[in-house]
C-alpha cells in the first residue's frame, strides 16, 4: 500500500519546484489601508445615484485614526460608500497621487474582521463536538489545502508557469495531504486518492479543449480585468480559468471517491466471495444514485454564486435567450458547471475501478459458491424493481 503513496508522490514532486515568491504588481499611486473609527456624523443625506432612480446615503464624518503612521489623527471626510454609525470602527484608506502628491481619503470597507472570527469560532466548535477527532483531521486537512493554495499554487501562477499544469500538480498535492490525514494511512484511502489524481488529470485536459472549444478568453469577469492590468499583463489569464474550475471541483470530488472506495471495501467485508466483476457492478449501482444527487449540488452551488448573472439575464428581454448564453459571462458559468459535473461522474467508475484493483489484489475467488450469488442477485433485482414501482 505504502508503494502506491510513494508512486503518488514522486509522480508530482516535479511540480512541487514552484517558486514562492510574490508577483510584481503595477501600482501608479500608493495605497495605505487603515483602521479607523466614526466620532460624529456632521452631516447625512440621501442623494440620487445619476442614471437611475435610486437614493443612495451620503454622509459628512469626524474619524479619528486608530493605527499606522498617522494614529490618533483627527479628520473630516465625505462618505457615500457605506452607511456608517457613530463609533463604528471601519477601514479607511489613504491613496497618495504620484502626480500632484495630494493624499485622498475614502471609506474602504466595514471592520468585519470580529465577526469573522466569531463564525470560525463558530465553525471549529461544531467541527470538534459532532466530528470528534475526525473532524479535527478534517480542519487539518483544510488549513493544509489552503496553505498550498496560498503558497504554492498562486505564486507559481504569478510567476508565469502553466495555471493549468500548476493547479493538477497542487490539487493532486490536496488529495493526497487531505486525504491521509482525514481517512489515515491506508488500502482504501490510497485507492480514493489514486481514483482522485486521475479524475482531476483527465478532467483537466477535457477543461483544456473545451475552453478551447468555445473560444473563451477568461476575461469574463471585471476582477480578471484588473488583475492582469495590476499584473502588467503577465498572467495567463485562460489558464486561471481552468485552474478554478479544477479547484472548484475538488471538494465534492473527496466526497464521491472516498465514498465509492469505502463501498468497495464494506462490499468486500459483507461478501468477500464475491467476483471483481461483481462488486465492481454493485459499487457502481450505489454510486449512480450518489451521481444524480451531487450534480444536482454542484449545479446549484453554481447558480448560487451567479445570482447577479441571472438577474441580469432575465433582465434582458430585448435578446433571445441564445444571444445572451452565448455572452462570455454566461459561456462561462455555463462550462464550468458542465465540466465539475462531468468531472464528478467519471470520478465514479474511475475511482471504483481503482478500488475494486487495488482492495481484492491479493484476494482469491476460486470457491465461488454460484448459487449464493445467484440468489443474491435475484434478491437486488427484486428490491430494484420494488424500489422504481
Amino acid at each position: 500500500m505504502k508503494k502506491y503513496l510513494i508512486i503518488t508522490i514522486l509522480l508530482f514532486s516535479p511540480f512541487l519546484l514552484v517558486k514562492a515568491q510574490e508577483g510584481s504588481e503595477i501600482i501608479p499611486d500608493k495605497q495605505i489601508v487603515m483602521k479607523a473609527k466614526v466620532l460624529e456624523i456632521l452631516k447625512q443625506e440621501m442623494i440620487d445615484v445619476p442614471g437611475t432612480d435610486a437614493k443612495h446615503s451620503s454622509q459628512t464624518i469626524k474619524i479619528k485614526i486608530l493605527e499606522g503612521l498617522e494614529k490618533d489623527r483627527e479628520m473630516i471626510i465625505d462618505n457615500d460608500h457605506l452607511n456608517l454609525k457613530v463609533g463604528e470602527k471601519f477601514y479607511l484608506r489613504q491613496t497618495s497621487n504620484s502626480v500632484d502628491g495630494i493624499d485622498y481619503y475614502n471609506v474602504d470597507e466595514p471592520y468585519r474582521t470580529p465577526q469573522l472570527l466569531f463564525l470560525v469560532a463558530l465553525f471549529l466548535i461544531a467541527v470538534f463536538v459532532f466530528g470528534g477527532m475526525q473532524g479535527v483531521r478534517g480542519v487539518v486537512s483544510l488549513v493544509g489545502s489552503f496553505l498550498l493554495i496560498l503558497y504554492v499554487l498562486l505564486p507559481g501562477i504569478l510567476q508565469g508557469y502553466s495555471p493549468l499544469l500548476v493547479t493538477i500538480a497542487v490539487s493532486s498535492l490536496i488529495i493526497i495531504v487531505g486525504s491521509y490525514i482525514t481517512h489515515g494511512v491506508n488500502k482504501t484511502t490510497s485507492s480514493a486518492v489514486l481514483g482522485m489524481i486521475a479524475t482531476v488529470s483527465f478532467t483537466g485536459l477535457f477543461a483544456y479543449w473545451s475552453v478551447y472549444f468555445t473560444r473563451l478568453s477568461g476575461f469574463g469577469s471585471e476582477d480578471v480585468v484588473y488583475l492582469n492590468l495590476n499584473a502588467g499583463g503577465n498572467i495567463d489569464v485562460l489558464g486561471l480559468l481552468l485552474g478554478g474550475i479544477m479547484i472548484g471541483l475538488l471538494g465534492v470530488l473527496y466526497d464521491v471517491a472516498i465514498g465509492q472506495a469505502i463501498s468497495v471495501e464494506e462490499l468486500l467485508r459483507a461478501a468477500p466471495h464475491m467476483p471483481k466483476k461483481l462488486i465492481y457492478q454493485r459499487a457502481i449501482r450505489m454510486g449512480r444514485e450518489h451521481i444524480g444527487a451531487l450534480v444536482n449540488t454542484l449545479a446549484i452551488a453554481y447558480v448560487g454564486t451567479s445570482l447577479p448573472l441571472l438577474l441580469l439575464f432575465t433582465q434582458s428581454s430585448n435578446e433571445s435567450v441564445f444571444v445572451t448564453m452565448n455572452r462570455e459571462i454566461f459561456s462561462t458559468e455555463i462550462v464550468r458547471t458542465m465540466i465539475g459535473s462531468i468531472g464528478l461522474i467519471l470520478a465514479v467508475p474511475i475511482t471504483t475501478m481503482v478500488s475494486v484493483y487495488i482492495l481484492t489484489k491479493h484476494l482469491k475467488n476460486d470457491h465461488v459458491d454460484k448459487d449464493t450469488l445467484e440468489k443474491e442477485e435475484y434478491a437486488l433485482k427484486h428490491m430494484s424493481h420494488s424500489h422504481h414501482h
